[in-house]
């Protein structure tokens, strides 16, 4: 399943309803095609942490919520069961995740009422202390947030857990500072390279002695500029950047600020001119 923001689902079962339990994530955007972009990205599915879901916003209670900026409906996360209650037509479960702890409900179907309810829950193997799955809704009742649950199921490999959060940051990082530029196998010492977020090998090692820190796509366009134009010793000014990349002014000086705090370049005759720092 594609999330929609250029990463996809792998064999850790991190497709939700995809993979069984009814829930057919994203269905709704697939079965409305003439909806266009922005509700089938609302309707893909958001894998987060639970501190995510606690600051998520909402700029007004009829609004959806927002994780970095971006509108989302369905989520999925990971967490362990620090309590189960089980009530007449739902069963609460308060989930930890190391980030937060948040309330789960999943509502019980009216026609399996009769149903012993205690059988029910140690049938599915969710128990206290133990770890599960969760793909539902982020929801707010009386200035409390919960998540109605669609499928809640335990979680067998521990392996999925370390995924998962690893899969929420990456997509973090994609709403955050952009999507990864692709390498294509370039790499002045005949290295891969891991993109924007780190990595030591590729097209963006400083002379081979440091890998690319964790810098937008802007500065990445900057410290390209500063390596692969020719200069003096008094390095570039903002306007020759500018007027290179095609790219604003103001943006070029974010740009040059993040890669002063990383320590890339350096202030030459004045604050507007830049230079390379090698190391």
């Amino acid at each position: 399943m594609d999330y929609g923001g250029g990463y996809s689902t792998t064999s850790y079962g991190a497709q939700g309803g995809a993979s069984g339990g009814g829930f057919m994530a994203g269905s709704q955007g697939g079965s409305q095609p003439n909806k266009g972009n922005i509700s089938q990205s609302k309707d893909t599915l958001r894998p987060c942490t639970i501190k995510q879901v606690l600051d998520a916003t909402q700029p007004h209670p009829d609004a959806d919520f927002k994780i970095d900026d971006v509108e989302v409906q369905q989520i999925t996360f990971v967490g362990q069961i620090r309590n189960i209650s089980t009530q007449t037509t739902n069963i609460t479960y308060k989930l930890d995740d190391g980030t937060g702890t948040v309330e789960v409900k999943q509502w019980i179907d009216s026609e399996a009422s009769a149903m012993d309810l205690g059988g029910a829950k140690n049938s599915s193997g969710l128990v206290e202390d133990g770890w599960a799955r969760v793909w539902g809704r982020l929801k707010a009742f009386n200035n409390r947030r919960h998540v109605g649950a669609h499928v809640i199921r335990p979680v067998a490999d521990k392996m999925e857990i370390t995924h998962h959060l690893l899969e929420a940051t990456y997509v973090h990082l994609y709403f955050t500072r952009g999507p990864l530029e692709p390498s294509g196998g370039k790499g002045a010492n005949g290295g891969h390279s891991d993109g924007q977020y780190g990595g030591d090998g590729g097209e963006m090692n400083m002379g081979g002695a440091r890998g690319m820190p964790n810098v937008g796509p802007n500065a990445r366009r900057v410290l390209q500029c500063l390596k692969e134009t020719p200069q003096n010793n008094e390095g570039l000014n903002v306007q020759h950047i500018a007027a290179s990349l095609r790219m604003p002014l103001t943006e070029v000086m974010k740009a040059g600020d993040e890669l002063l705090t990383q320590s890339l370049i350096f202030t030459t005759v004045d604050d507007t001119t830049w230079a390379i720092l090698e190391l």
